[in-house]
C-alpha cells in the first residue's frame, strides 16, 4: 500500500522527498526577495512540482497564485502583473510559447524558474521533444534543487492560493485571503488523513482541486495525478491504487457512462469511498446512474472560489432529494435573497448568499469595491439562483446570471464580448451558454456585423487566434443585425438565450 507520495504516471515521489526538495526552491525564492506575503505564480500542469511549488511558497508565508495553463501570453502577463508576482514556475514548453508573446520586461524583474516536462505529461498533452527542456539559459528547477540548501525557517500552516476569478465582468479579480481558515473537519474537510488515497483528473489551476491537492499532502495521505481526463484511464487508475477520494466534474461522469459495459465492469472500483462533484450542477439522472454503478460514494458541494464550500450533499440526499447540493454546514450561513434583499421563503427561488465563519475572509486584489458589489450584510453571493425546501436543502433553479460553464470549467462572457468587439467588422456582441450533451453547455456568441462590412466565420476565428484560450473561443458563432435590446440599447441576453437554446437563428 502506497504511504505519503505524490504519483504522476510512473513517477512515485515520497511525501518526504517533495518537501524536501520544496524546500530548497523556497531557499532560492527567498534569495530572490520572496516572502511573507509575496506571490509566486505556477504556470504548470497536474505535475508533482506543482506541489513543489505550492509548498516552497507556504514555508516563506508567500502566496501560490496557479494560473490556468490554457490562457494566451496575453492573459498570463495581465495576473503576473496584477498580482505584483516576485517570481514565475512555468513548465518548459509554456516558457517557449508564451514567453517571446509575453511584453518586454515583464519577467526581466521577476525569478524565472523553468520544468523540464516529464514523459507522462508530454504524451499526454502532445508535447514535442524538442519542448520538454527548458530554453537555453533558463535557470531550471533541477539546477535549483541540485545546489540549493533545505530552507530550514519554520514552516507555516498550509495557506489557501489566490485563485483569479473573473466574477461576471471586467479584468480577472485575484481572491486574497486575508488571514488563515480555521481548521475544520466539516464538509469536504473530513474525508483526508492518512489513509486517503486521492485521485485527481481536474486541474490543479482551479479552487476545489487545488484545495484537495493541499489538503491530501498536508494529512499525509497519497495523491495521484492525472495530466489529462481519460475516462478508461480514470478507472484504470482507481484500481491500480485503490484510491479511496476524488474530485471530479459532472461532465467527466458524463463521459465515464459513456464507455462501452465491457469496459466499466473490467475494473474494480471498490476502494472508493468518496468521490466529490461540483463545479457545475450535476444532473440528478446522472448521479443515479454513477450512484448505481459506483455505489453509495458520491457527495456533491455548493460553494465558490469567494465562499469556499457552503454545503455538503451525502449519497442518501442524492436518493431521498434528487437535485439537491446539499444542506448549509454548521459554519455556513446561507440565505435565499429577493431582488429587495428580502430572505425567500421555503421554495421560492432567489439569488444564493451565503459566508462560511471557518474561511478567512478575503478581497478582491487591488479591487476591494469588487467584493462590495457581491455583498449583502456579510453575505457573499456568486449570481447563482436556487432555492430552499422546508428542511434546509439547497436546490439550484438557474445558473450564474451570465457565467458559461463548459466541462466544469467557468467561463466569462465579459471577456470574450470584450475581444470580439476589437474586431472592426463587428457592431456588438453577446455571448453566453447554450446546451450541449457533452460538455454542458458550449459558448455562443451572437454577432451583430457593422452595416456594409462582410463578415465571416473564417475570418472572426482568424482575428480571435491567439486573443482568446482556446477554451473560451465561441464553439457556435450567428449573425443577427436586429438583437433584442431594451430602451437603453442594451442587448436582452436572456431573450437571445430563449431564441438560440432552441437552435434557431443563422449560423455563419
Amino acid at each position: 500500500m502506497m504511504v505519503h507520495s505524490v504519483v504522476s504516471g510512473a513517477r512515485q515521489v515520497p511525501g518526504a522527498a517533495v518537501l524536501d526538495d520544496a524546500r530548497r526552491l523556497a531557499t532560492r525564492l527567498r534569495a530572490a526577495d520572496v516572502g511573507q506575503g509575496d506571490r509566486v505564480v505556477l504556470l504548470m500542469r497536474n505535475d508533482i512540482t506543482f506541489v513543489t511549488g505550492t509548498l516552497a511558497a507556504t514555508a516563506l508565508g508567500a502566496v501560490a497564485v496557479p494560473v490556468n495553463w490554457h490562457f494566451t501570453a496575453r492573459e498570463v502577463a495581465y495576473v503576473i502583473d496584477d498580482c505584483d508576482a516576485k517570481a514565475l514556475i512555468i513548465h518548459a514548453d509554456l516558457l517557449h510559447r508564451l514567453g517571446p508573446q509575453f511584453p518586454p520586461g515583464l519577467l526581466d524583474r521577476r525569478l524565472v524558474i523553468a520544468v523540464d516536462v516529464p514523459e507522462d505529461i508530454a504524451a499526454a498533452c502532445h508535447i514535442p521533444p524538442e519542448d520538454c527542456r527548458p530554453p537555453a539559459g533558463s535557470e531550471t528547477l533541477s539546477e535549483v534543487i541540485a545546489s540549493c540548501s533545505p530552507w530550514d525557517g519554520e514552516t507555516p500552516p498550509p495557506s489557501m492560493a489566490m485563485l483569479y476569478t473573473s466574477g461576471t465582468t471586467g479584468n480577472p479579480k485575484g481572491v486574497l485571503r486575508l488571514g488563515p481558515s480555521t481548521p475544520n473537519r466539516q464538509g469536504y474537510n473530513g474525508i483526508f488523513d492518512a489513509g486517503a488515497r486521492v485521485l485527481l483528473p481536474t486541474p490543479l489551476y482551479h479552487s476545489a482541486p487545488n484545495r484537495f491537492a493541499v489538503m491530501t499532502f498536508h494529512e499525509k495521505g497519497t495523491l495521484v495525478l492525472m495530466p489529462r481526463f481519460d475516462p478508461e484511464e480514470t478507472l484504470r487508475l482507481i484500481e491500480r491504487h485503490h484510491i479511496t477520494t476524488m474530485f471530479i466534474v459532472p461532465t467527466m461522469f458524463v463521459r465515464l457512462l459513456k464507455l462501452p459495459e465491457a469496459v466499466r465492469v473490467r475494473h474494480d472500483l471498490s476502494s472508493l469511498r468518496h468521490v466529490v462533484c461540483a463545479g457545475a450542477p450535476c444532473p440528478p439522472e446522472v448521479k443515479r446512474a454513477i450512484l448505481d454503478w459506483w455505489g453509495p460514494c458520491i457527495y456533491e458541494f455548493y460553494g465558490s472560489t469567494e465562499t469556499g464550500a457552503m454545503t455538503w450533499a451525502t449519497p442518501a440526499d442524492a436518493r431521498e432529494r434528487p437535485g439537491t447540493v446539499g444542506r448549509a454546514l454548521p459554519s455556513a450561513r446561507l440565505m435565499i435573497l429577493d431582488d429587495a434583499g428580502n430572505p425567500c421563503p421555503p421554495g421560492v427561488p432567489g439569488e444564493i448568499y451565503g459566508h462560511l465563519s471557518t474561511m478567512a475572509e478575503f478581497t478582491y486584489h487591488k479591487c476591494p469595491e469588487g467584493r462590495a458589489a457581491i455583498e449583502r450584510n456579510g453575505l457573499i453571493t456568486s449570481g447563482d439562483v436556487g432555492y430552499l425546501d422546508a428542511d434546509g436543502y439547497l436546490f439550484l433553479s438557474d445558473r450564474k446570471r451570465d457565467m458559461i460553464i463548459v466541462g466544469g470549467v467557468n467561463i466569462y462572457p465579459a471577456q470574450i464580448e470584450a475581444v470580439i468587439l476589437e474586431c472592426p467588422d463587428v457592431l456588438d456582441v453577446a455571448v453566453f451558454g447554450v446546451p450541449d450533451e457533452d460538455l454542458g453547455e458550449i459558448v455562443c456568441a451572437v454577432i451583430a456585423p457593422e452595416p456594409g462590412r462582410a463578415l465571416t466565420e473564417a475570418a472572426l476565428r482568424d482575428f480571435l487566434a491567439g486573443k482568446l484560450a482556446k477554451y473560451m473561443q465561441p464553439r457556435r458563432i450567428v449573425l443577427d443585425p436586429d438583437m433584442p435590446r431594451d430602451a437603453s440599447g442594451k442587448v436582452y441576453k436572456r431573450k437571445l438565450r430563449e431564441k438560440y437554446w432552441t437552435g434557431a437563428g443563422r449560423s455563419i
